[in-house]
């Protein structure tokens, strides 16, 4: 099989990933109604967890203090991540909340300035300045409250800094060590977090919610397939498509949770909603394809 076919099918596996995590906005916003966000991922990445344990058995072989370390401060900044886009889908559209979420590329040269010294180029200004103003169509009011912010926005966007904040990390980690082994470890620690604060955030939820089919599916997809699955076709992808593209393509995600939100949760899909998603959308094509 040639390189190129390789790219093609790779690219496809690229676009089912970012269609499942889009999906996964739906699955997270209609499960909120029978257990709490903590809970939610706590289950979501212990199932990740075992199963990837299971699989890659053999890389504990590599784990050092050192890994676990850097694991636990990876873990960290996934668990809030998810924990505040998690809870923030509970006030706002699941739709919004995906487009929101994709700030992070903006975010990450930006953060990346003060660190690296190194002066984001000018693209990336104008791309923040159109995220900005897209960000201000799709969370800002309208009329006497043309400057309030939806609670549930206001936590989307604290997701989308501690996302940044996530892959900023694994990108400096994942040069000294194993990135298989510490994708694992991490997701440990975060559900380690979830399930230490779930008692004191969320409601208290009887087994008999749990057991409930809808519960059970929503687990089931949200541990295996928006988690582990995803992660296995982006790093296999990633291998085979070049990472500008890849990066566009796994962007897509916001797309598709807008499009899912719509169809299935009957979420109502303004003028004013449609240019802030669109503004958004070019700001993160032109940070990736302008960055060094």
């Amino acid at each position: 099989m040639t390189k190129k076919s390789l790219q093609h099918i790779f690219s496809a596996g690229l676009v089912l990933t970012a269609a499942i995590w889009g999906f996964a906005f739906v699955v997270v916003k209609g499960s909120l109604d029978y257990m709490g966000p903590a809970l939610m991922i706590a289950m979501r990445f212990s199932i990740a967890t075992v199963c990837l344990s299971l699989i890659f058995l053999k890389r504990f072989a590599l784990c050092t203090k050192k890994s676990i370390l850097k694991g636990a401060v990876l873990g960290f900044f996934l668990f809030v991540a998810y924990f505040v886009q998690t809870l923030g889908c509970k006030y706002t559209t699941a739709g919004k909340n995906a487009f929101l979420t994709s700030v992070y590329v903006i975010l990450i040269p930006l953060f990346l300035w003060p660190l690296e010294k190194k002066r984001p180029n000018f693209f990336v200004f104008l791309a923040a300045l159109m995220a900005f103003t897209g960000i201000g169509l799709l969370a800002l009011g309208t009329g006497d409250n043309l400057w309030a912010i939806n609670k549930g926005d206001a936590l989307t966007l604290l997701c989308g800094v501690f996302y940044a904040l996530h892959i900023i990390a694994v990108s400096k980690f994942n040069e000294k060590e194993d990135p298989l082994l510490l994708t694992i470890i991490q997701f440990a620690f975060c559900s380690l977090f979830a399930w230490i604060l779930a008692p004191f955030t969320d409601d208290p939820i009887s087994l008999e919610q749990l057991a409930k089919t809808q519960v059970i599916i929503s687990i089931l997809y949200l541990g295996i397939f928006s988690t582990m699955v995803c992660f296995v076709l982006q790093n296999v992808g990633l291998k085979y498509v070049p990472s500008a593209l890849a990066s566009l393509i796994l962007s897509l995600e916001s797309v598709f949770g807008v499009l899912f939100g719509i169809l299935l949760l009957g979420e109502a899909f303004t003028i004013k909603t449609a240019v802030g998603c669109l503004l958004i959308f070019l700001a993160i094509i032109l940070a990736q394809e302008k960055s060094p």
